[in-house]
């Protein structure tokens, strides 16, 4: 693994597709913050050296996924760091203290996100951080929003489009890792672990048929794994946008504790990565080729295995 953080940066897509050769499931994977190219000018406004704006990059979960297109399935990634855009977010939940004008009155200024700092464009990082030395040019925000937010977006549409003409549903898997610990607001105990290895989320069954998510919740378990559902990610942006379950399109997303695979302060792969992905390797092995089984009984294939 590589991380890009100079001008070299700029020869790399801001995302790619990796196709299988035949589209044989009716799964799509998106990795939406496992990005490492750093631009060279984002690095030059940053108050932050590069090893704390990585706080935030979903390390290595593309690589963790990678089988996907080897069993008919396509696998979307951003190239881009969260830090520096995050698709997993309206296309304008904008903070108005990071830019140095108002932001568009279409705007979505006052989410829990933005609140945060957490917004399409990051204010902050891991720990409240600040990312920026001074305010950002709000034509510099919209015009990262045209160049890498749509893009992606209007990717992850189509490869979801084609796969439901394809199969009549679309299940997408928004991939994803969590820290192991997670502030508590009590200075007395700032920090709590996450009692899990791996957290699905389906929005408490509203984005994807239970039936899978119970699937996938079996798999992972059956794997030694200690899985939770909807808490604490039910599932983001991409989560709520793109499920539409009385179409046939469902998200799921999964989380994974990045103590499983790596060291969280030098953000270096570990032992664990090698088991975790073979095991990931071995979940995609057993979900992905069902709708080439069973055609469009996917759904009740997957019911009738949950049950």
């Amino acid at each position: 693994m590589h991380v890009l953080a100079d001008d070299a940066a700029r020869v790399r897509p801001h995302c790619e597709t990796i196709e299988p050769e035949r589209l044989i499931s009716p799964l799509v994977f998106s990795s939406p913050h496992s990005g490492r190219a750093y631009p060279a000018a984002f690095l030059a406004a940053s108050a932050l050296d590069l090893q704390t704006l990585r706080s935030s990059e979903d390390v290595a979960v593309d690589e963790l996924f990678a089988a996907a297109p080897l069993y008919g399935a396509p696998l979307l990634r951003a190239n881009f760091p969260r830090a520096f855009l995050d698709v997993n977010r309206e296309p304008y939940e904008l903070d108005p203290k990071l830019f140095d004008q108002a932001p568009p009155h279409y705007a979505n200024t006052r989410s829990l996100r933005v609140a945060g700092g957490l917004g399409t464009l990051a204010r902050v990082v891991a720990e409240g951080r600040a990312i920026y030395r001074d305010r950002v040019p709000l034509a510099e925000g919209l015009a990262r929003i045209e160049a890498f937010y749509k893009p992606y977006h209007a990717r992850l549409e189509a490869l979801m489009n084609r796969t439901e003409r394809q199969f009549g549903a679309v299940y997408l898997i928004d991939c994803h890792s969590m820290p192991s610990r997670v502030p508590t607001g009590d200075s007395r105990r700032p920090y709590e672990p996450i009692n899990a290895d791996i957290v699905i989320g389906d929005r408490y069954g509203a984005s994807c048929d239970p039936a899978f998510s119970h699937k996938v919740h079996a798999l992972l378990s059956g794997m030694g794994y200690r899985v939770a559902r909807n808490k604490p990610y039910a599932g983001g942006f991409i989560t709520e946008n793109y499920a539409i379950r009385s179409h046939n399109r469902h998200v799921l997303q999964i989380e994974i504790n990045r103590a499983l695979y790596m060291d969280e302060k030098s953000l270096t792969l570990g032992p664990g990565f090698a088991g975790l992905k073979a095991d990931l390797t071995r979940l995609i092995a057993q979900i992905a080729p069902a709708g080439a089984r069973t055609g469009l009984g996917l759904n009740g294939a997957w019911r009738q295995a949950a049950e």
